[in-house]
C-alpha cells in the first residue's frame, strides 16, 4: 500500500502532498503502530522535485498535525484523570479506574504529580525523539494534569525540530531516502534499551520503598 501511495504522491498536486503529510503526522500520534517517519522522509525527497512544494510549509504542516495528535491523547487522558481523582465524584467504578487507583493510589497522587511535573515537561519536549513512547508520554502527561499551554508549546517545538531533521534527511539522501529507515532503526534500539533500563530501575526502587525523584 505504501508503494502505491508513493507512486501517487510523485505526480500529485502540492495540496495533496500537504494533506497526506498532515494526516500521517496526526495519525501516527493517535495510532502509534502507524509508521509515519519514513513517508515524511519521502516528502523531503520530493521537495526539490515538486514545483510549489515548500520545505518550510512542510515542516509547519507536519508539526501542527503532530502537535494536534499529541493533544488528542493528552486531553482525553487529562479528562479521565480529573474524573478518576475528583474527590467530589461518586465511589470509583470500572476496571480502568480501579487499575488507576491501584497503580497510583489517591493518597500518593499529589506527590506523584509533583515529581512528574519536574520531568514531565522535559518528556514532552523530547517526545518526538522517543520511538514507541510518544503515545505513552501524551497519556501520562494528561493523567498527571500538566498545564495545557506549556504542553502544547513544548510538543510543537519538539515536532518542529524533529520534522526539520526528518525532511532534511530525505532531502539530502535524495533517491536513497529509504535509508532513513535504517538510520532510525539504529537510533531506536539503543535508546529503547536505555529507557527500559531506567524504567526498570525506577520500578525496582519504588518496590523497595525508596523515594524516587
Amino acid at each position: 500500500m505504501l508503494e502505491a501511495i508513493i507512486e501517487y504522491l510523485k505526480a500529485a498536486d502540492p495540496s495533496a502532498v500537504y494533506l497526506f503529510l498532515f494526516l500521517i503526522a496526526f495519525a501516527e500520534n493517535v495510532f502509534p503502530p502507524i509508521p509515519g517517519d519514513l513517508p515524511v522522509a519521502f516528502i523531503g525527497y520530493l521537495i526539490p522535485q515538486t514545483s510549489g512544494l515548500s520545505f518550510t510549509l512542510s515542516v509547519l504542516v507536519s508539526s501542527v498535525a503532530s502537535t494536534l495528535g499529541f493533544l488528542v491523547l493528552f486531553l482525553l487522558s487529562r479528562t479521565a484523570g480529573l474524573k478518576i481523582y475528583n474527590s467530589a465524584e461518586a465511589p470509583v467504578t470500572g476496571w480502568f479506574a480501579r487499575m488507576a487507583h491501584k497503580l497510583f493510589p489517591p493518597s500518593e497522587m499529589e506527590t506523584a504529580r509533583e515529581r512528574f511535573s519536574t520531568h514531565g515537561y522535559l518528556a514532552v519536549l523530547i517526545n518526538r525523539f522517543l520511538f514507541g513512547s510518544r503515545a505513552v508520554i501524551s497519556i501520562m502527561t494528561g493523567f498527571m494534569h500538566l498545564k495545557i499551554l506549556p504542553v502544547t508549546i513544548l510538543a510543537f517545538i519538539s515536532s518542529v525540530i524533529w520534522y526539520i531533521l526528518l525532511l532534511w534527511a530525505g532531502y539530502l539522501l535524495g533517491e536513497n531516502w529509504q535509508q532513513v529507515g535504517s538510520l532510525l532503526t539504529a537510533y531506536t534500539i539503543p535508546l529503547t534499551i536505555i529507557l527500559a533500563l531506567i524504567i526498570s530501575y525506577l520500578l525496582w526502587r519504588k518496590k523497595r520503598g525508596d523515594v524516587v525523584p
